[in-house]
């Protein structure tokens, strides 16, 4: 019943509150009512690795928030001033307008330095949380039909978060962050016949230019962020939409969701994790001192800051630059500098073959299905194995991107770490990949065992003809379903090599590829198969090797 057609307890209509007024004007109009009926109590899987893409999102909100309170002191300018703040010794130096303002707003503003400290903060959280996020969709799987489109948004999304950091890194115009704009436009330059032309269109002229500041703070601060807001809200639609995949268990399939709803559960969990995060971020800022530009001064090209560093996210490109020998190559009268060119190009074909791994192991397999429920990383051991080998890559070229640091630090010749970093780029992922896909392997090998013979009890039994025996207990059925309803795939079957007549088959060179590396993903080798109820059966009756459940 309408609030129009209660009646008050004397016969006459009641009069509906304000609230409730304008809940009836927006129904009639945008439908909210039926929309929130449907929606607000949607069944959502819980697990706490889901907090990830929520770390994610609050730290983008608060990186908002708090740079929104920035751009109130900030001038993005190069013009030169003479500085007579509040900070004795940069007192009478020359800086840009820039870095004038960025050094007023941590020593003169009231909770300049803490916003600023948070903004920073939340941007390298937010960063981090973002690849992490990202790892674990990879090692679960996540990325399957329906959700390629979603790793897409994810993938741009961490891509434009690099580049944001780079350009807001830049911002203050301190020593460190000039070191790292002339670090990019050294990359710039070494792209053949336009990097001149880009360069000089980038900075306004000659490094530094004059107008590098300026160009850097719409991008940063509207542009990139734009874009990104409409990322996050096609990405949560998204999720929304097609709820979080959900790990194996009882009563959980393709087509059932076992978990909480949306409202009012999930909405009060994640209000309350929101502040956390916030409260975190804050603490940090409070205690933490980062990116100190008063220590470092303001920028001048003749000028390296000692130790010079780029936020983590980044390490990884300066990495390849720092470790790549100097090769030159000298043809029609230019110059090619293959020392930086071919790690700047690297760095894409990198971060690509990430964005297009769910549509190659889509391809590979050929499954068409949609997937709603969670790998264990232990069950696909050769992507568990790649996903590992792609951050021991990144850690090796990290340590590349500090080799100066590591050198002085550990008091190791720097020298020897960058050959260390060459040859570790190329022998550690396979090394890595290697060793998870045994560990991955020995942990399904565990996971049988416990299936069939249960888990270990501690207790000792002598058998009557002197034999000991430990007592193992039987799993419970739904642990015993949680370890054996993941799928196992079979290599495809490239057919006969000869047709009906003897004459050999052609086949295409793309499908030959596909069969290969089908099999280097399920063949032999790769997965360890599955008890089967009649293996069960055999040792939990008595009949087995005598370690069962029973004796």
């Amino acid at each position: 019943m309408s609030s129009q057609e209660r009646i008050r307890s004397n016969g006459r209509p009641a009069q509906p509150a304000k609230g409730e007024r304008l809940a009836d004007w927006a129904d009639g109009r945008l439908g909210v009512y039926a929309l929130a009926k449907s929606q607000m109590r949607k069944v959502f899987p819980d697990h706490p690795s889901f907090m990830l893409g929520e770390v994610c999102l609050y730290s983008f909100i608060i990186l908002i928030l708090t740079g929104t309170w920035l751009t109130l002191f900030f001038e993005p300018s190069m013009m030169e001033v003479e500085y007579e703040g509040s900070y004795e010794p940069l007192k009478g130096v020359l800086m840009s307008r820039a870095f004038e303002s960025t050094v007023e707003i941590s020593m003169d503003v009231r909770g300049g330095l803490l916003i600023r400290q948070i903004h920073h903060w939340a941007a390298l959280v937010f960063v981090a949380g973002m690849v992490v996020h990202m790892m674990r969709v990879f090692f679960t799987g996540a990325f399957r039909k329906p959700r390629e489109i979603n790793w897409l948004f994810g993938w741009t999304l961490l891509m434009l978060a690099l580049i944001t950091g780079l350009t807001g890194y830049s911002l203050p115009d301190d020593l460190l962050s000039g070191t790292g704009l002339r670090f990019a436009q050294g990359a710039i330059l070494s792209i053949p016949v336009v990097g001149t032309y880009l360069a000089m269109f980038l900075f306004g002229g000659e490094f530094p230019g004059g107008d590098i500041i300026s160009r850097l703070y719409p991008i940063h601060i509207l542009l990139l962020p734009g874009i990104m807001l409409g990322l996050v809200v096609a990405h949560l639609i998204l999720v929304f939409y097609h709820k979080h995949t959900q790990f194996a268990g009882p009563g959980r399939s393709e087509k059932k969701v076992v978990g909480a709803p949306f409202f009012p559960i999930y909405v009060a969990k994640a209000g309350g994790f929101f502040f956390l995060v916030f409260g975190v971020l804050a603490f940090m800022g409070a205690v933490a001192t980062i990116n100190p530009v008063w220590l470092f001064g303001p920028y001048r090209p003749d000028l390296v800051t000692t130790g010079a560093q780029p936020d983590w996210y980044l390490g990884f490109s300066e990495g390849l630059i720092r470790v790549m020998p100097g090769w030159e190559i000298n043809a029609f009268g230019h110059t090619l500098v293959l020392g930086v060119f071919i790690p700047f190009m690297l760095f894409p074909v990198y971060m690509t073959l990430i964005a297009v791994y769910p549509f190659i192991e889509a391809w590979v397999t050929g499954d068409k299905r949609e997937h709603h429920v969670a790998d264990r990383p232990r069950n696909v051991p050769t992507r568990t194995g790649l996903g590992v080998a792609w951050l021991t890559g990144y850690a090796v070229l990290l340590i590349g991107g500090g080799n100066d640091i590591v050198a002085t630090k550990l008091h190791l010749s720097i020298n020897a770490i960058t050959w260390f970093v060459r040859i570790g780029f190329f022998v550690l992922p396979v090394l890595a990949f290697w060793i998870t896909r045994r560990i991955c392997l020995g942990l399904q090998h565990r996971d049988r065992d416990k299936v069939l013979h249960g888990r270990e009890s501690g207790i000792i039994k002598r058998l009557p003809h002197g034999e000991f025996v430990e007592i193992h207990e039987p799993l419970p059925q739904g642990q015993r379903f949680t370890l054996t309803s993941h799928e196992q795939r079979l290599p495809l079957d490239p057919g006969p090599e000869t047709d009906g007549n003897g004459v050999r088959r052609p086949v295409p060179r793309g499908e030959r590829m596909r069969v290969r590396l089908s099999k280097a993903m399920y063949g032999p080798g790769t997965q360890v198969a599955k008890p089967t109820v009649e293996e069960y059966r055999e040792v939990t009756s008595g009949h087995g090797d005598g370690h069962g459940s029973g004796h």
